[in-house]
């Protein structure tokens, strides 16, 4: 049996990676104002580095890659660490499910960058649906703008960022193992962010510093890692057994998940314009989607 052959299993795996996310982040809102941001991207990637390089080695995984791919490897360290930096900022002073809700204009901006970057042919009742999915993120970051200003436009950043990302992924992932991109993900960033901390530390910068981490501390860093580097695995491994397009629409089960662990943890909740505009966004995310999967329908006939 094929992996494509198990779609069920595919997506329980993405519903895990939609469990795990939230909570991923709700640790990383509870450590944000505690310790330096720096030692939070080290540590989450250095774990993922520690819990993948032995799996790798064990399941006799090649990761040795070509030099340019080298090259497009080491910018997409560079994008994730800059989209989790932008996120664990933004944590600090928005609610949970308000920054997620904001960073799933991903989609959209993936659906633009096709059509104005790589040329792909978008119809008209997408570009539409991009127009209305803005505007309900604009509905989402509006009070919480009012609220703390800038920090509200970073999950956007974080969209722009991980759009980037998803892109030059797509170059390297027919030749390139998962488990392995991710290992040398986290052993990259963390040979770039160990000395660039240890140099920040020594030139007192607040966000590049090192902070002995006490009590329970120590527990939430590991939970950032372990949370992180199993969620991006069940990602990877659900796009073994399923479809993207019948995946696509199942990751907007994280805005709700996060809504409900911001509550839990947090207290928090979306007011009444966030909510209507988590909702708008939703629906025009899934309208998309749906319509990717009957282009992908027809094409055939088509031909």
């Amino acid at each position: 049996m094929s992996h494509a052959d198990r779609p069920l299993l595919g997506i329980l795996l993405m519903l895990g990676f939609c469990v795990f996310a939230p909570l991923g982040d709700a640790t990383a809102k509870l450590l944000s104002n505690v310790l330096p941001l720096g030692m939070l991207i080290l540590v989450r990637f250095s774990i993922q580095a520690a819990i993948l390089i032995p799996i790798v080695i064990a399941t006799r995984r090649p990761w040795r890659l070509r030099p340019q791919l080298m090259g497009l490897v080491i910018w997409r360290t560079l994008l994730h660490m800059a989209g989790i930096g932008c996120m664990f900022t933004a944590l600090r002073y928005l609610p949970l499910a308000d920054a997620v809700a904001i960073a799933f204009v991903m989609p959209f901006i993936m659906l633009m960058l096709g059509k104005y970057v790589l040329g792909e042919e978008v119809g008209l009742r997408r570009l539409m649906a991009c127009i209305v999915g803005f505007s309900g993120t604009l509905m989402v970051i509006q009070p919480s703008f009012v609220e703390v200003g800038a920090p509200a436009l970073l999950p956007l950043a974080v969209a722009v960022i991980f759009a980037l990302f998803m892109l030059v992924t797509r170059q390297i992932a027919k030749e390139v193992d998962p488990i392995a991109l991710q290992a040398t993900n986290g052993v990259i960033a963390t040979a770039l962010l160990l000395p660039a901390l240890l140099i920040g530390h020594q030139l007192d910068v607040a966000e590049l510093s090192f902070i002995r981490p006490t009590g329970n501390t120590w527990g939430l860093l590991l939970l950032i890692g372990l949370l992180g580097t199993v969620g991006h695995l069940f990602m990877s491994w659900s796009l073994r057994y399923a479809p993207s397009t019948t995946l696509a629409s199942i990751q907007y089960v994280e805005i709700p998940f996060a809504a409900l662990v911001g509550w839990l943890i947090f207290g928090d909740w979306p007011n009444t314009l966030a909510s209507l505009g988590i909702c708008v966004t939703m629906g025009a995310g899934l309208y998309v989607i749906f319509r990717e999967r009957a282009s992908l329908r027809a094409s055939p006939e088509a031909g």
